[in-house]
């Protein structure tokens, strides 16, 4: 620490002169150290400054790109693949009221026609867009609604939201396909993820009774008891509770 000097000031004694002394030479050296670590690394900038202005350049461009990106591209391909969105999704909607004319309204909601594109064009060429996401959602329940389960697995596993509504049936609709494969064990434990995504009114009680039923398939009577009681005790208006008390007692049985 740089010791101040009063101006005039004289030692007293050869004591006090030889302390001043000492604290003279010790600020001495406190500044000198300061100026060799000071000028070595003036002398490390110098020597690297390419570097460091090289490592400054490729942050500020990858900064800038991603800027440009996401405001020059991005967002015009997501405004894009929105409106493309809009024409496969029209079908969809009517297949789902239609159960005469669905596999055909489904069809043209998968794979387009008249030069407009479907969920699966949708899905290729607009890769990383909210569009593309929620066509992998449409597309793998319009596969399951058509039972074609294996490719409704494939897109219904791509698809990711955090809504409570889509997520839950995402993850329900994965159940739904497993258990038509004949794989209980992998429909269950979707059907569990279903009723963990959110709790509402409307997919909790559903995928809780669908729970319960695949555990009771499994002969897991617990499981399949606490999934039941729970629709009992939560979800009392729901149309899962009406006939829930005799589930409760098929799960209470030891037969």
């Amino acid at each position: 620490m740089a010791t101040y000097k009063k101006r005039g000031f004289k030692p007293k004694n050869k004591a006090e002169e030889q302390k001043f002394k000492e604290q003279e030479s010790t600020t001495a050296e406190v500044f000198s150290t300061l100026d060799e670590s000071a000028s070595k690394t003036e002398e490390w900038v110098s020597k690297n400054q390419n570097y460091i202005l090289g490592v400054i350049g490729v942050i500020a461009v990858a900064v800038l790109g991603y800027l440009a990106y996401s405001q020059f591209i991005q967002k015009p391909k997501d405004a894009e693949a929105t409106n493309e969105l809009l024409y496969p999704q029209q079908y969809f909607e009517q297949a789902l009221t239609n159960a005469a004319a669905k596999d055909s309204l489904y069809n043209l909601a998968l794979n387009g026609a008249e030069g407009k594109y479907g969920f699966l064009d949708i899905i290729e060429e607009y890769k990383g867009t909210k569009a593309a996401n929620l066509a992998n959602y449409s597309a793998g329940m319009a596969y399951l609604d058509m039972q074609k389960y294996e490719d409704a697995i494939s897109h219904l596993e791509n698809f990711s939201s955090d809504d409570d509504i889509l997520g839950s049936l995402a993850k329900g609709g994965l159940g739904d396909a497993f258990m038509q494969l004949g794989q209980p064990e992998d429909a269950l434990g979707y059907y569990e993820s279903a009723v963990t995504h959110s709790v509402n009114d409307y997919t909790t009680p559903k995928f809780l009774y669908k729970s319960g039923v695949t555990a009771l398939e499994l002969d897991q009577k617990d499981k399949a008891l606490k999934y039941f009681q729970r629709i009992k005790d939560e979800f009392s208006s729901s149309d899962e509770a009406n006939t829930i008390d005799a589930f409760i007692g098929m799960a209470k049985s030891t037969n």
